[in-house]
């Protein structure tokens, strides 16, 4: 099994999304790379310096990291600083957040191939963990627990396998 952390924006879309995927073992949200203490989800609303973000297991053999990254590319505004959709803070930031370095040749391809795309630098964080502390349980999936609740993911997105 590998791991890759991913922050694109409201959380709760983004498990709702990356859980469909045949592949992806387990998903957690909660919150990355801000000050080394675990916030509550009110600090993190208040600018404490984390970004929403999903940790992803996944099983190689079954679902590459650069078709992960792919995925991701899919459902987020790479050019966005600190807003995807009606979101908008530093929590929402995007970011691509790894643990092992040997990911970084394949995170900084699919970096290269979506910088072509837009024509412009990413938005996009590319760096190594700092720190992840899992979200109160009631953000754990989220949208399966209130599918009515907002997301800037379209619906579309969440049923690509149907």
């Amino acid at each position: 099994m590998e791991t890759i952390y991913l922050a694109g924006g409201c959380f709760w879309g983004m498990q709702k999304y990356f859980d469909q995927f045949p592949g992806v073992r387990e998903t957690e949200v909660g919150y990355a790379n801000g000050p080394d203490r675990a916030p509550t989800y009110q600090e993190v609303c208040r600018d404490s310096g984390h970004a929403e973000t999903l940790r992803i297991v996944f099983d190689p053999q079954r679902i590459s990291l650069a078709d992960l990254l792919r995925d991701y590319f899919l459902v987020i505004d790479p050019l966005s600083v600190n807003k995807q959709g009606e979101d908008e803070g530093i929590q929402y930031r995007t970011g691509v957040y790894y643990t092992d370095e040997a990911q970084l040749p394949v995170i900084r391809a699919a970096f290269r191939l979506e910088e072509e795309k837009a024509g412009a630098p990413l938005a996009v964080e590319l760096a190594p963990l700092q720190n992840f502390f899992s979200a109160e349980e009631y953000h754990q999936k989220y949208l399966e627990k209130n599918p009515g609740g907002y997301c800037h993911i379209p619906q579309r997105m969440f049923h690509l396998g149907d």
